[in-house]
């Protein structure tokens, strides 16, 4: 039993390597084998499910990026609109979607055919005009410098609606082909309206000369009727009246003082404009109370000099009334005691007369 068991293992064991492991050699007639080819390195193959990539790093924002995502969240409109904010204001029976909706809407009161004036595209649109010197020297840009977008109702809106309605008319009818309209948002401009010295609005500019000859119009100054705003350009009334020529004018010796303004409020108005309006009415208050403090200030300590003075004044007049008092009650004693003094002396007189008649 021992035996076939060897037997059998040793059959198993060399049954692969019988028929492949011995060979003959070469022998004369036989063809020269071909040497293998050597064995080369191909590099890394391809794997059959693409490796993932590994992260990559987020790039890390800036603190005034980050606080830009954040004021972004905090509008008046994101804050008012949202479920907490909703549903306290429906308790009140206060539909606020509906309340913020309108308000949206009177935002987009303007003819959008009408290019909307920025600082950005100031230079682009006007200054750098494309056109011949003829084109130049006739063109006229009819601008209205607007207040609706903050506050849609009253002047304001009455003079976009009938410089819509004029521009209208003049698309109608073609007989302007050398005046071009503009909108100058006063709210959110801030480079352009510092530089023309316009701190109100609304306000009607002719301007001419890519900018460098301007003329200013008030409501109070020119019919806001747009039958009346065709004429003044058709008839050109506007040159009646003298262009800005002071020295702080465009091409004035002191323009540089007013660019070098416009460029500081530009700033401000950039960094201030992401910060929500609570935040401004908080800071634009204590600033405002500091600067009344500071301003009354020597008004205060003259006030607090003339408190001092007068409860001195008061003191004097305390103690001169009580010295009055104690002089006037001193005296008055005295008088008593003299009076008392002279009635008491006639008596030993008259026991001396009894005396000598007895």
């Amino acid at each position: 039993m021992r035996l076939l068991v060897v037997l059998s293992s040793l059959l198993a064991a060399c049954a692969p390597a019988a028929a492949q492991y011995f060979d003959d050699g070469w022998k004369p007639g036989m063809p020269v084998r071909d040497q293998p080819p050597a064995q080369q390195y191909q590099g890394q193959q391809p794997f059959a499910v693409p490796p993932k990539a590994a992260p990559t790093q987020a790039k890390s924002k800036t603190p005034l990026e980050l606080y830009n995502q954040v004021a972004d969240k905090l509008t008046v409109e994101n804050v008012l609109g949202s479920g907490p904010a909703v549903a306290l204001f429906d308790k009140f029976g206060i539909n606020i979607t509906d309340k913020l909706a309108n308000a949206t809407a009177n935002l987009d009161v303007w003819d959008k055919r009408i290019p909307l004036i920025t600082d950005e595209n100031y230079k682009d649109l006007i200054v750098n005009e494309e056109m011949s010197e003829e084109e130049a020297r006739d063109r006229v840009w009819f601008l209205i410098i607007t207040v609706t977008a903050a506050q849609p109702n009253g002047i304001s809106q009455f003079a976009d609606q009938h410089f819509d309605d004029a521009f209208n008319q003049t698309l109608i009818a073609g007989d302007l082909p050398n005046v071009k309209w503009g909108r100058i948002d006063y709210i959110n401009v801030t480079y352009i309206t510092t530089k023309w010295g316009v701190w109100n609005a609304p306000n009607v500019v002719v301007l001419k000369d890519r900018g460098q000859t301007l003329r200013f119009y008030r409501p109070n100054q020119i019919r806001m009727r747009a039958d009346n705003l065709r004429d003044f350009l058709k008839t050109e009334r506007w040159q009646h009246n003298p262009p800005w020529t002071s020295a702080f004018a465009p091409g004035g010796k002191r323009e540089f003082v007013m660019h070098w303004i416009a460029l500081g409020f530009d700033q401000m108005y950039y960094y201030t404009r992401t910060l929500p309006r609570w935040v401004l009415y908080m800071i634009t208050g204590a600033i405002g109370s500091v600067v009344i403090q500071f301003l009354h200030k020597n008004e205060t300590k003259k006030l607090e000099e003339k408190a001092a003075r007068k409860a001195e004044a008061e003191v004097r007049a305390k103690e001169a009334l009580e010295k009055k008092a104690l002089a006037d009650k001193k005296a008055a004693e005295e008088k008593a005691e003299g009076s008392s003094t002279a009635v008491a002396s006639p008596s030993p007189k008259k026991g001396k007369k009894k005396g000598g008649k007895k």
